[in-house]
C-alpha cells in the first residue's frame, strides 16, 4: 500500500479526533461523515458560483442544500426502518397512518394531505389497495367520488409498524436536545404553511411569481 496514502489517512484521523473531542466513542461511521463534511467544504458550489462571478445566496442555498439532503436522507432511513414492512417502504406508510386518522377521505384530499402531485398519489393508493391495506368505496351522495377506509389488515400493519415509526421518527431527530426539536418543528411548521398555500393555490405558478410572494 502508499506509504503516502496512510500518513495522509493518519493524519486526518488525528484531525478528526481533534476536532470531535469524543475519542472513547467515535465510530468509523463518524469518521465517514466527518470527511463527507469535509470534502463538501472543500468544493461547495457557492464557491464556484462567486468564482465565475453569479450572485449567490449563502444562506439560502445552504438551506435548500441542507433540506435536500435531510430528505434523502429520511427517505433511506424510512425504508431501513420499514424493512420488515415491505408493503409501506416508500411512500405508503404517510398515506395509511393518515387514512387511519382521518377515515373517508376522497383519494384527491388523501394525495393533497401528503403533498403529492395527482399521478404519484394515484400510483401510490393504486399499491396500497392492491396489498389489501385501504379499500374504496363509492361517496353516498355522490357516485362520481371515490373514498378509501382503512381495512382490517391496513389496521394491523399500522398497529404493528407503530414502534418501528416511533424509532425512525428518534433517529430522524438525532441529537438534537430539546429545546433545538422544538425550535426546529417551529421552523418547519413556518416553511410548510408557505409552501402549502403555494402547493394548493399556486399549482401553474412561475418560480418568479412564487418568489414575490416571500
Amino acid at each position: 500500500m502508499n506509504t503516502d496514502f496512510l500518513i495522509q489517512l493518519l493524519l486526518k484521523v488525528k484531525e478528526f479526533e481533534q476536532e470531535t473531542q469524543n475519542k472513547n466513542t467515535d465510530s468509523i461511521d463518524d469518521f465517514r461523515l466527518w470527511l463527507n463534511e469535509k470534502s463538501y467544504q472543500n468544493t461547495n458550489p457557492t464557491a464556484l458560483f462567486k468564482k465565475e462571478n453569479k450572485i449567490v445566496f449563502d444562506t439560502e442555498n445552504e438551506i435548500a442544500k441542507q433540506v435536500i439532503l435531510l430528505g434523502r436522507f429520511s427517505k433511506q432511513m424510512i425504508r431501513r426502518g420499514l424493512r420488515d414492512f415491505p408493503q409501506l417502504s416508500n411512500e405508503e406508510f404517510t398515506y395509511l397512518y393518515r387514512i387511519i386518522d382521518e377515515n373517508s377521505l376522497t383519494k384527491m384530499q388523501l394525495i393533497e394531505r401528503n403533498g403529492h402531485e395527482k399521478q404519484t398519489g394515484i400510483e401510490i393508493i393504486k399499491r396500497l389497495v392492491k396489498n389489501g391495506l385501504l379499500e374504496e368505496f363509492q361517496d353516498e351522495k355522490d357516485k362520481r367520488i371515490t373514498r378509501l377506509n382503512s381495512t382490517p389488515k391496513g389496521k394491523t400493519i399500522f398497529e404493528e409498524s407503530i414502534a418501528e415509526v416511533t424509532k425512525i421518527s428518534r433517529v430522524l431527530s438525532a441529537k438534537l436536545d430539546e429545546k433545538e426539536k422544538k425550535e426546529l418543528l417551529t421552523i418547519l411548521k413556518k416553511l410548510n404553511e408557505f409552501h402549502f398555500n403555494v402547493y394548493h393555490n399556486h399549482k401553474e405558478s412561475t418560480i418568479d411569481t412564487i418568489n414575490g410572494l416571500i
